[in-house]
This record gives structure tokens, sequence and C-alpha cells, in this order.
């Protein structure tokens, strides 16, 4: 029989706190929502948050306000934040959906258009001590940009390959 192997960031998992960590990522995210700018009781001192490329990395807590948090709330107004799926085992939770907002700010050098916009995004996140200690995200700039009118594949993205339209199996 084969063992299981885990990673280093999961090896000492408590899977009794699963319930918990579930808890403490549905907090956050109400906070989140609601505007709320006492962030601190959410989120660990030690604080990592891991984003795509465009989205960059940030080192604690105050650096993910001014570089992440703060300017996505400038450049898009009137958030409602739509989880599809949330999951968890332990520390870790992880969830994907996507925030529907209307782009009222500049966004990358994109003056604001007033359209609605679909920001899709996943998450990862590991708790610890009751509060969130990493994020793992994924947010799907190139779709967004695409709504702004920008794609970032130059026509040569790969939408037209297998679609129902040119699906030819061979």
């Amino acid at each position: 029989m084969k063992t299981q192997t885990f990673s280093h960031l999961t090896l000492d998992n408590d899977l009794t706190k699963t319930q918990e960590s579930m808890d403490v990522i549905s907090k956050m995210g109400e906070a989140l929502e609601n505007n709320d700018h006492n962030m601190a009781k959410y989120f660990h001192e030690s604080f990592q948050w891991k984003g795509n490329y465009g989205c960059g990395e940030k080192q604690n807590l105050a650096h993910f306000r001014t570089g992440w948090q703060l300017p996505l709330r400038k450049a898009f107004s009137d958030r409602k934040y739509i989880t599809e799926a949330q999951f968890a085992q332990g520390e870790w939770v992880a969830a994907f959906g996507y925030i529907d907002a209307l782009h009222s700010g500049e966004f990358m050098g994109i003056k604001p258009t007033l359209k609605r916009v679909v920001i899709k995004f996943m998450d990862v996140w590991n708790v610890k001590d009751k509060r969130v200690a990493n994020n793992w995200v994924n947010v799907d700039f190139p779709h967004l940009l695409a709504q702004l009118g920008v794609d970032v594949f130059d026509g040569k993205g790969w939408e037209h390959i297998h679609s129902p339209e040119t699906h030819n199996p061979e």
C-alpha cells in the first residue's frame, strides 16, 4: 500500500480545527465585505499574502492593506463578494468565487469605465491561533482586463481551441 506524502505546509495540520478555521474565514470575509478597517483581529502578526503575477506578494497586514485591499476598493466600488464553493481541512480553508463590482477608479492605468465587472478569484488560507497566517491568492487578471477592453493575449488566447464550434477530435 502506497503511503500518502504531505507537503511541509500541511504536515502538522490539526484536523480538529476544521470548523474553527471555517469560522475564522467566514468572519474575515464578512469584515472585508463590510469595509471593516480593523483587520488586525482577523490576521496574524506574521501574515503573508501571496498573489499571482500582477497581484504581488505582501509581507504583512499593513503591506496587504496598502498594496492590495485599499487599491482594490479604490478601483472597484459597489462590491459584492460571491463565494461559489468553500471547503476546509484542519487549519486550511480554500474557496473560489468572484467579486461583482463597479469599475469606478483607475485600475492598472485604465481610467474608470463605470462598467460592472466580474473579478474571479481562488483563495487558500492557513489559519493559526484563530487568525489568518497565510493567504495564497489567484485573481484572474486577464479576464478582468478583457472586460475593461484590454486583451493581454493580443488575440492569441486559447479560448477558440476545442470550443463547441471548432471541436474536431482526431
